[in-house]
């Protein structure tokens, strides 16, 4: 017997819930690609993507999922040999840094593990030691989607100005875009990478790149910035082709007109941030009332303001988590997100982490529905766990709302 028959939710970070509205704009013919409103609709989307991300400065699109961004961000920022410093907290900070030695980039590598964010003067001694120059530019994640870890951008920005080194900074947002609070040019961010599946609530299938004026003089020439990946002709086209490098990925850009409308337009930039973070504390107040008296059961990272507003990584203890994942979907109709690079496949470790994603077209409904479930599962399995989540939970709500 199962009840999860009904509209399934998926809890997992990317591809995150997509607007009924969103799917609508989706489906429709191929239009002219040469002349007319696909044209105008392109030309819409430009403002908002900027709004987004928080500057006044280039944006570069590119029918790619986040890995091809961080791709197209690399290729335009370095030539072969020149250096990359990469801070880790996680996973995708781990795979940024091979992605890029795998490009033929010198990358030196601040593995901060799997729980804490990067430490601005550790950071600011190794700029301070680079008297060369050497580091061409500072590669790191605003919300690793693995562990979920936070990194204060600001400060990061302080630390290479006090440290006097010429570096460009680089992040990657496609955990946090749309969710948590970014503001590109008054944190001094030189290039932002995202993506569409999470925070922008459209398919995967784009990438984008937003570089300022800095970076665009000092990475003229780059080696690595083939034709399909250079950022300049797709950051200032004088033909629509060449924002595509040829033909227009048509349908995901139906579907983000409408997702920007939403998101920019409608509710707001901000009152998205502030929906995220009631979101996330709602998550969080859930996981202290079941971790109540079972170290087992706690987040991945200890304080608030180090932990993404779009995603939560937690711990239930082998094979708890895994356990409740399968219960959640099969039993239930809610997916959530494997505890990815917290421990290998292999490892009975692995099955005592899991993530719950709270991104995009997400409610308090939705979320608290997720949390019900979750609690559920953990009475059904008999998994031990403190009592109390579910009023703690709508206590959040009910305050944010």
């Amino acid at each position: 017997m199962t009840l999860a028959f009904g509209h399934p939710y998926l809890a997992i970070p990317g591809p995150s819930v997509m607007p009924d509205r969103v799917q609508r704009a989706m489906h429709r013919g191929s239009p002219n690609i040469y002349e007319g409103g696909l044209l105008d609709l392109v030309e819409s989307l430009w403002p908002d993507l900027r709004a987004v991300a928080g500057t006044k400065h280039h944006v570069a699109a590119y029918i790619s999922n986040g890995h091809g961004g961080w791709e197209a961000a690399t290729a335009n920022l370095f030539s072969r040999g020149e250096k990359a410093l990469v801070l880790a907290t996680g996973t995708f900070g781990l795979s940024w840094a091979n992605h890029a030695r795998a490009m033929g980039i010198e990358v030196e590598l601040i593995d901060f593990g799997k729980e804490t964010p990067v430490d601005p003067e550790r950071f600011e001694a190794v700029l301070r030691k680079d008297l060369k120059h050497q580091i061409k530019a500072v590669l790191v994640t605003h919300v690793d989607t693995a562990t979920t870890v936070r990194n204060d951008i600001p400060a990061l920005r302080r630390a290479i100005d006090a440290a006097g080194h010429p570096a460009l900074l680089a992040v990657d947002c496609i955990a946090s875009m749309g969710c948590d609070e970014y503001r590109m040019d008054d944190w001094g961010v030189d290039v932002t990478v995202a993506a569409s599946q999470k925070g922008l609530m459209t398919p995967p299938g784009l990438a984008f790149v937003w570089f300022n004026e800095k970076a665009r003089l000092r990475c003229q020439g780059s080696d690595l910035a083939s034709p399909y990946w250079n950022w300049q002709p797709r950051a200032q086209a004088t033909e629509f082709y060449q924002h595509w490098d040829g033909t227009a990925p048509t349908a995901h850009l139906y579907a983000l007109r409408e997702a920007l409308t939403m998101l920019v337009q409608e509710e707001g930039i901000a009152a998205a941030w502030h929906r995220h973070e009631v979101l996330a504390r709602t998550v969080w107040a859930a996981f202290e009332a079941w971790g109540r008296g079972n170290d087992q059961i706690g987040l991945n990272v200890s304080r608030p303001e180090w932990r993404g507003r779009s995603v939560t990584a937690a711990r239930f203890g082998a094979p708890h988590a895994t356990r409740l994942r399968e219960w959640c979907e099969h039993k239930a109709g809610v997916t959530l997100g494997i505890g990815l690079g917290m421990a290998a496949p292999d490892d009975p470790a692995y099955h005592g982490y899991l993530r719950v994603a709270h991104m995009g077209h997400v409610s308090a409904h939705m979320t608290l529905g997720a949390l019900a479930v979750m609690d559920a599962g953990l009475k059904a399995l008999a998994i031990p766990h403190g009592a109390g989540a579910l009023e703690a939970a709508a206590m959040v709500i009910a305050k944010g709302a």
